[in-house]
């Protein structure tokens, strides 16, 4: 990341600025998101959104508690991008950018729908990626795939699921595979066990 990039998220208030694989983020609180994402535009003259994006913030065995919240802009005369980053808890809500950037309006509707993140600010009562009928946030670490229980996954099973851990460790089930609580498994056919 160029010198000039890190001088610039250094210049967001209330910022703690990390580089981590060449990419220098200015993380701030939740109660500041609108506040660096103003001064990033009007003092920093990043007046190009780029993107907003969503990930999950937890401890592994603890997904779904916390998201981090991402946002990406510029400034189109010098062509330096900063990177904004806030975590939010499971029970806040995330103040709205679009009024600074139009673009975000999208990418807000996308975090609040497949996420479930409240935005602040904003009610969009049209789904904007989902059907209407369909429930849950497809894209949370927590979210079951419930086709894996209805119907055997076709191809090779994921590590955990096959059978061939070892008795003396925990077994692991990959994301969105839910536990045994959820029902009876299909059991494989001879094919199947065969190339597992």
């Amino acid at each position: 990341m160029p010198p000039a990039t890190a001088a610039l998220a250094e210049r967001v208030p209330g910022a703690e600025v990390r580089t981590a694989f060449g990419q220098t983020t200015a993380h701030v609180a939740l109660a500041d998101w609108t506040t660096a994402a103003a001064h990033a535009r009007d003092e920093l003259g990043c007046a190009f959104f780029d993107w907003l994006g969503v990930e999950d913030a937890g401890r592994p065995g603890a997904s779904g508690g916390a998201h981090a919240v991402l946002l990406h802009v510029a400034n189109p005369d010098t062509r330096e991008g900063l990177a904004l980053r806030a975590e939010i808890g499971a029970d806040e809500a995330l103040p709205s950018v679009a009024g600074l950037w139009a673009g975000a309006a999208w990418h807000e509707r996308e975090a609040a729908e497949m996420f479930g993140i409240p935005i602040l600010g904003r009610s969009d009562p049209e789904r904007l990626l989902l059907p209407d009928s369909f429930a849950g946030h497809p894209l949370r670490k927590d979210f079951v795939l419930v086709s894996r229980v209805v119907r055997p996954w076709p191809g090779r099973l994921e590590p955990g699921e096959d059978g061939s851990s070892s008795p003396s460790r925990r077994r692991a089930a990959p994301p969105g595979v839910p536990d045994p609580s959820w029902g009876p498994r299909p059991e494989p056919s001879e094919g199947e066990a065969d190339r597992g």
